[in-house]
């Protein structure tokens, strides 16, 4: 079948025109908040996460640590604590979020100092990367394009493409890249970039599992962004809601805190 010029771009025109109206019935907002959800449990719970970090396809480093999360209902954004198990040289150290601050507490010294949610936890991962957050309170979305991409799994997914510009000052990233599936609205694939629009790094959202009530990706493959051949894996298991105390999102109670006193 051949077609005329006039007639490719009249169709050409007609698929930019159908693709706005087709999500205008959807709001981005709305289809991002799903997606959070997705990712993470919308009550408290715990979790395991273990960072494994690879250069050149061969493994440099490895971290596990505890997540305990609780949803902070004031800024629609979780509270996290982070309790470091392995390797043993890390055992006992703690990192907390607290509101827009993130804590690191050294059982040696028994003080805690500030530090950055950019700063690289291990590998491609950062502090931020790692506590537990809903990109809806910190990002405001927009749709851009229905597109059809490969999954972390390499197989074919029909989705759509949601640009995430920082809207509060506590976002880790200037905006992000977010392909969601379109039937769904499970995520696929994530692009973090600078305030200088410089790709940081992609991740993979993949494996996923039934947990706590709801089919969440287990894995997420982090690369760098210049670098292919610098890639992390963070692999999440061990989930259980839990009735998380308050007092465990206090830096004052950091000091205090006693892994068998874990509910």
């Amino acid at each position: 079948m051949f077609f005329t010029r006039k007639r490719a771009r009249l169709m050409v025109c007609g698929l930019l025109c159908y693709l706005p109206a087709a999500f205008a019935a959807q709001d981005p907002q709305a289809i991002l908040s799903a997606s959070d959800a997705i990712r993470n449990p919308t009550q408290s719970f715990s979790l395991t996460t273990q960072l494994l970090d690879y250069q050149n396809g061969k493994q440099k480093d490895a971290t596990t640590v505890i997540v305990y999360s609780r949803p902070d209902p004031r800024s629609g954004q979780y509270r996290s604590l982070l309790r470091f198990t392995a390797p043993e040289r890390d055992a006992g150290k703690l990192m907390l979020k607290q509101d827009q601050d993130i804590w690191f507490y050294e059982p040696a010294s028994k003080a805690s100092v500030r530090i950055s949610p950019q700063q690289r936890l291990l590998g491609q991962a950062a502090n931020g990367d790692v506590v537990s957050t809903n990109f809806a309170a910190d990002y405001k979305a927009t749709a851009q394009a229905e597109e059809v991409i490969e999954d972390g799994h390499r197989k074919q997914q029909v989705s759509i493409r949601l640009t995430l510009k920082a809207s509060t000052p506590q976002a880790v990233y200037h905006h992000i890249e977010l392909w969601v599936k379109k039937e769904g609205w499970d995520p696929i694939k994530a692009q973090f970039y600078s305030e200088s629009e410089r790709l940081l790094k992609t991740a993979w959202y993949r494996r996923y599992q039934q947990q706590l009530g709801a089919s969440r990706p287990t894995e997420i493959v982090i690369i760098d962004g210049l670098d292919p051949q610098l890639v992390t894996i963070m692999r999440n298991q061990d989930y259980h809601f839990r009735d998380i105390p308050e007092r465990w999102f206090q830096r004052d109670y950091l000091v205090n805190f006693r892994a068998d006193a874990t509910p």
